[in-house]
């Protein structure tokens, strides 16, 4: 079984196009499609669905793609192996990570790099049931996410911080200089949210309810500039994190003021696939990890805008 067909899978696998899968794999698209139906003949079975385009997997042909996408994942790692036997680790780190993760994602990857300047980082903003998925089909080498809220399957955790809620509000707003800020005075604000499609916001809504109150939004964003943006130009406010803070600070005329502590509390933390050996590269990333103190660079930030 050649390697190449099976990366000519993996191809038509994401483009989900067949002359796109080419491309990407830098042969002609009739020499793709001869791979694969070579591949076909090997494993005597039908691969691709049949049709003017390109139009699905077969079920026999997922199961394939998930064996190809194993061994592709294997000889990487292999490479990696050799590389770091030479004294230079090299290659790519490909990170899943929920947006409202991203912004603690450098702290991680600063120290990374100047451990393993030879490395390359592939970063991706994606939820959590998504970065489960890759994982599983050897598409991420290591996800950020939230470990002890929604399941995650089968998985490894490493815990990295406890997810701590601020008020971003504008200074002269009704409770702008209170010393902290309770769920159920959310009611009434003009706020900014996350998406109610993103665990976040679901955590939030957990924390309003259990305050006796409902909230709706005048805007509703997956992505965090867009309430930061909008949190300046309207003066509304937005519940954000300490992440978030230590990223993106304060903007003029704003106030971040911690919410009262809710009844659970989340933390973020790195998910990698549970089969051993892990990819090299994503033990050298969770040894940097052993190495740092995200609740007090967080803390820190947070005091120094109060």
């Amino acid at each position: 079984m050649q390697l190449r067909y099976l990366e000519y899978l993996d191809a038509l696998a994401h483009a989900r196009h067949f002359a796109r899968a080419a491309a990407a794999c830098n042969v002609s698209q009739p020499g793709l499609s001869a791979g694969i139906r070579k591949l076909e003949a090997e494993v005597g079975v039908q691969i691709v669905k049949r049709g003017r385009r390109f139009e699905g997997f077969t079920p026999e042909g997922e199961r394939v793609l998930h064996v190809a996408r194993r061994m592709i994942a294997e000889r990487a790692a292999l490479h990696q192996d050799l590389t770091s036997m030479k004294g230079a680790m090299s290659g790519t780190l490909r990170i899943g990570a929920i947006p409202t993760a991203l912004t603690a994602l450098s702290l991680l990857t600063k120290p990374f790099c100047d451990e393993h300047p030879l490395v390359h980082l592939a970063v991706y903003s994606l939820s959590s049931e998504e970065i489960v998925h890759q994982l599983s089909e050897f598409e991420l080498d290591v996800g950020l996410t939230y470990v002890d809220g929604e399941p995650l399957g089968t998985v490894r955790t490493v815990p990295l911080y406890e997810e701590r809620f601020l008020l971003l509000t504008p200074r002269d707003s009704r409770i702008a200089e209170q010393e902290s800020v309770g769920w159920a005075q959310l009611a009434g604000l003009p706020l900014c949210l996350l998406s109610s499609n993103m665990q976040n916001r679901r955590i939030l809504q957990r924390n309003v309810a259990e305050a006796g109150v409902t909230i709706t939004p005048k805007l509703e964003s997956d992505t965090i500039s867009v309430l930061y943006d909008h949190v300046s130009a309207h003066n509304w406010s937005t519940v954000i994190t300490e992440a978030w803070l230590k990223a993106l600070g304060v903007p003029d005329g704003m106030r971040a003021i911690p919410m009262d502590k809710p009844r659970r509390s989340y933390h973020v933390g790195m998910v990698l696939a549970d089969r051993e050996p892990a990819p090299l590269l994503a033990r050298a990333l969770l040894d940097v990890t052993q190495c740092l103190d995200l609740p007090s660079e967080f803390a820190q930030a947070s005091a120094s805008v109060r």
